[in-house]
């Protein structure tokens, strides 16, 4: 046994407890550093891109500064740097200033001067962007220090800092003094241009019935502007009853390949004040009665539009309580038949998702037969064989969150008027009961033109989180985990619609985290990624 003497002891001692004591002050202070994979969006003031806790103790009491750099990016590409201190609770969270600067260079500080409470205290940095930032650019901002008083203390991660990803807040709640937006669809003209549409929820977030009318932006460079709102179906106080009796949403839009005539179909509801529309249509083919199948066109790119086409009593039976389009976006086929997704409620008012097609470009609808019981919202593909796939929302999940949790996935070869399941339904494409998009077209992947299906919804079997977009190889036979990217993590309220804009490049219109409608151009390369 060996000795050591009683002051080289105590040495030790002391060395061994200020070694303790320095370590767990080091660690005590900094708790944790939480990146949120969102869209910055280049339209709105606060956009949090880092979350840190810091840990107040006696020692520590004051914050003097932020040591921060852009990484991945430039800071050309940013305006502002804030940091906050957040309090409150979820609810009612409160922001006090801890300090901001102007990007002048990558690298750069925040001082200010704060003191900490007791425990745990929870800061945001915000950015906000340039206005003419490209939406195909993105960046990565990293806290690589933090300063209390002459104490530096270096951060270190877990994680790595991800590069975000820029967007556009097509609509956010209150422009234009509307309540909510809500439903988008996303189609891309012959011409290039863009159309999206959507409900305006005029006087609160609900459904039908209420005063909605559907409304559209529109871009000519490819989604990196846009025009301003335009409400192209309001039914206005037909039958003598007010705006909150003929709402009419839930739009879905749709291009004839043919001549570029762009159709946008949408469900009217007339009367039944303060009851939801999904419950109150009735069997019939008058309004009074039942929901009416409504289309409005455009035959010059989107800048005009027609007045409603009521084609109700062309694709609705009369024993049924409810017809009405898959929300989202139709297809024109190889042959030029066009395609709408629908969905009904037969006469024992159990749902049933299916198809609307037209052969003389609209004139005339057929509706198909349901493709499954207790499925709504769907879209719809045309496959390499010339059979149309419908991908459902199967309201079957709101309860099983087992492995058969997923999207339904019905084959037609005869437009709709016998169906087959298909063999990656209710398991490949999980969901929490909600609408998603689907579609198919030819992109570049490493310099060889690929035929491409995109799925896109809330990656998740339980809320409404994770919006992802999917790709598949081989025409929806197979869905593989490594080719998916995420857009937005935290909550929405989750429905999406995509579009082509080149043979790289797609486009997403969703209902995200940060607004009512977001918009987002993404890089086909990018979804193949290693790195997300």
């Amino acid at each position: 046994m060996k000795f050591i003497n009683r002051k080289t002891g105590a040495l030790l001692m002391a060395l061994f407890l200020a070694g303790c004591a320095n370590a767990q002050e080091q660690k005590s202070n900094i708790v944790e550093v939480n990146q949120k994979q969102i869209p910055i969006l280049n339209n709105k003031e606060y956009n949090e891109v880092l979350q840190l806790v810091l840990e107040g103790n006696d020692k520590m009491k004051v914050l003097s500064a932020f040591k921060l750099e852009i990484k991945d990016g430039n800071h050309k590409m940013i305006e502002k740097v804030q940091i906050f201190k957040i309090s409150g609770t979820k609810k009612e969270k409160k922001k006090e200033l801890f300090g901001e600067i102007e990007a002048e260079k990558n690298k750069f500080t925040i001082d200010g001067n704060m003191k900490l409470k007791s425990g745990k205290n929870f800061f945001s940095i915000s950015v906000q962007t340039e206005e003419k930032i490209k939406l195909t650019d993105g960046f990565s901002l990293d806290c690589s220090q933090v300063i209390f008083g002459k104490k530096k203390v270096n951060l270190s991660h877990d994680t790595k800092i991800k590069p975000l990803r820029f967007g556009f807040g097509m609509r956010q709640h209150g422009d234009d003094n509307v309540h909510t937006y809500r439903i988008p669809g996303l189609a891309t003209t012959n011409k290039g241009t863009l159309i999206g549409v959507y409900d305006i929820r005029r006087n609160g977030g609900v459904d039908l019935q209420e005063d909605i009318d559907v409304g559209m932006h529109r871009s000519t460079d490819g989604g990196q502007s846009w025009e301003p709102m335009k409400v192209i179906m309001d039914m206005g106080e037909w039958g003598g009853l007010p705006q909150k009796e003929n709402g009419i949403g839930d739009p879905s839009v749709l291009v004839d390949r043919s001549n570029n005539t762009i159709w946008v179909a949408a469900v009217w509801a007339h009367g039944h004040p303060g009851k939801r529309n999904w419950w109150a249509s009735r069997p019939g083919l008058e309004p009074i009665k039942t929901s009416q199948f409504v289309l409005v066109k455009s035959e010059d790119d989107g800048l005009s539009w027609s007045e409603p086409i009521n084609i109700t009593k062309q694709v609705k039976t009369k024993e049924w309580y409810l017809m009405l389009q898959g929300p989202g976006k139709g297809i024109t086929m190889k042959d030029g038949t066009l395609v709408f997704p629908a969905q009904f409620k037969d006469k024992n008012d159990m749902p049933h998702s299916t198809i609307i097609s037209s052969k003389d470009h609209g004139k005339t609808w057929t509706c198909g037969t349901g493709a499954k019981s207790n499925t709504t919202e769907a879209q719809v593909i045309e496959l390499n064989d010339g059979s149309l796939m419908l991908n459902m929302r199967d309201n079957r999940n709101g309860k099983d969150k087992s492995e058969t949790n997923g999207r339904s996935v019905a084959i037609t070869k005869d437009f709709g008027k016998t169906w087959t399941e298909h063999a990656t339904s209710r398991g490949a494409l999980q969901e929490p009961t909600c609408m998603a998009s689907l579609i198919k077209e030819n992109f570049l992947v490493n310099g060889e033109m690929k035929s491409l299906v995109l799925f896109s919804n809330p990656n998740s079997k339980k809320r409404r989180d994770h919006m992802t977009i999917k790709v598949s190889m081989d025409d929806g036979e197979n869905w593989s985990n490594q080719y998916q990217l995420l857009l937005d993590e935290k909550g929405g309220r989750g429905y999406s619609c995509m579009s082509k804009i080149d043979d790289e490049t797609i486009g997403i219109l969703y209902e995200g985290s940060q607004a009512d409608l977001v918009f987002q151009i993404v890089k086909i390369k990018d979804v193949f990624s290693d790195e997300k």
